[in-house]
């Protein structure tokens, strides 16, 4: 800070009485072309630019440094985006949180940033003048938007579809938004038996209509504190005392940490536009099946296995009421714990990443494994606390009560 100050001093002299050419040359923009001016137009910069260049400008460092990024995060208070958010903050990026519930509902988030850093705005996401209030000041977009069941009031095609168009298209029209990035899920295809995913695939298709250089993620079964997998698991095997495991087990996954997909979003955001325009599948280095999940689960709350398998044709009948009542029902229905359809649907298929596909590795992150750090949170669920069972004599006896 010390050169940047002297050089401040100089601004008179060295601008001409210009304030925008001292500061220019006080506080340089790194990477930045010769022909990069502080007065251009807002409208000149568009998604399509190739040349944006690297977007994170380099400050003191740190939460309290300014890297340039004014982001909206819409599904900020979601699992995922807290973790985007908190990468963001750390940065110095500035962030948008658009919310259409209560007041508390990203109250978690501001602590995530300097003072003035994370900034919450209620919208509707039905209301385009809303969406474009929050966009207003935006450079960056990224849409965490999703669901993995549907209500009364919100559909599989409305939350995944419509309103990733309206977002698309109001970035699109915007005209200062440099980079929009797509949450989307792995296995999203038009052809997927399950109605989530060929949503998702829609919603691509509609976004990158509307902006080809959108950067697509599509991330594998996301694995955290907060996560509605492993967390599920371990509730509803507390609470029933069994665990009901839909089909026989074999269908494979690729889990992936949550930490590691929030950096591959910011990574994408960091680099010099070369992820614009792609697609990029995000998975764990390693893969398990239903049945091995499940066990890996048991063993980290040190318990025996107690599960059973239900067919898939079962699965689907205990299922179907909720389907059938959903909106013929002036209320709303309980959300399904285990017997969701659509997620019977996507067990049909193994949800691995493609052999083809641009990964982690073209994003410069190395994902966790899954076995270790990543579910030491599954030790909350541990009878006799954390330390409870660290052996066979203590499993058996239950010393640590």
């Amino acid at each position: 800070m010390q050169p940047a100050a002297r050089r401040a001093t100089q601004l008179p002299l060295l601008s001409g009485g210009n304030s925008f050419m001292g500061l220019r040359y006080a506080f340089p923009v790194q990477g930045a072309s010769s022909d990069y001016k502080f007065d251009h137009s807002r409208s000149a910069s568009s998604l399509t630019d190739k040349g944006i260049g690297h977007l994170i400008r380099k400050g003191t460092g740190g939460r309290s440094s300014v890297s340039g990024i004014i982001a909206t995060v819409f599904g900020a208070t979601g699992f995922l985006g807290r973790y985007v958010v908190q990468q963001l903050a750390k940065t110095g990026s500035q962030v948008l949180v658009p919310f259409r519930g209560s007041e508390d509902s990203p109250r978690h988030l501001k602590l995530m940033g300097d003072l003035g850093q994370i900034v919450p705005m209620k919208y509707n996401p039905r209301d385009e003048s809303s969406i474009k209030a929050v966009m207003a000041k935006s450079n960056v977009v990224i849409n965490l938007i999703g669901r993995e069941y549907e209500t009364r009031n919100f559909s599989f095609e409305e939350v995944n579809v419509v309103i990733s168009e309206h977002l698309a298209k109001i970035a699109k029209e915007h005209g200062g938004i440099v980079r929009f990035i797509q949450l989307s899920c792995l296995g999203a295809s038009s052809t997927s038996p399950s109605k989530h995913q060929r949503t998702k695939a829609a919603a691509e298709d509609v976004v990158r209509r509307e902006l080809p250089e959108a950067t697509i993620i599509r991330p594998a079964a996301i694995i955290g504190t907060e996560d509605r997998i492993l967390n599920k698991w371990a509730q509803i095997a507390k609470k029933w005392s069994v665990l009901p495991i839909i089909g026989d087990g074999s269908t494979r996954l690729q889990p992936v940490y949550v930490i590691d997909v929030a950096a591959a979003i910011i990574a994408a955001l960091k680099d010099d536009g070369t992820s614009m325009g792609r697609t990029y599948e995000l998975g764990g280095p390693d893969v398990f099946t239903i049945d091995q999940l499940v066990h890996l689960m048991f063993e980290m709350i040190r318990e025996e296995p107690r599960f059973i398998k239900v067919p898939i044709p079962i699965a689907r009948l205990i299922s179907s009421p909720r389907e059938f009542l959903l909106n013929k029902v002036p209320f709303p229905l309980p959300i399904p714990e285990v017997f969701n359809q659509d997620y019977v649907d996507s067990l049909l298929v193994d949800n691995v990443v493609s052999p083809d596909a641009l990964t982690f590795a073209d994003l410069g992150v190395v994902p966790h494994k899954l076995k270790g750090y990543p579910i030491e949170f599954l030790f909350q669920y541990r009878t006799g606390g954390p330390s409870f069972g660290a052996t066979l004599g203590d499993r058996i006896s239950g010393a640590g009560f």
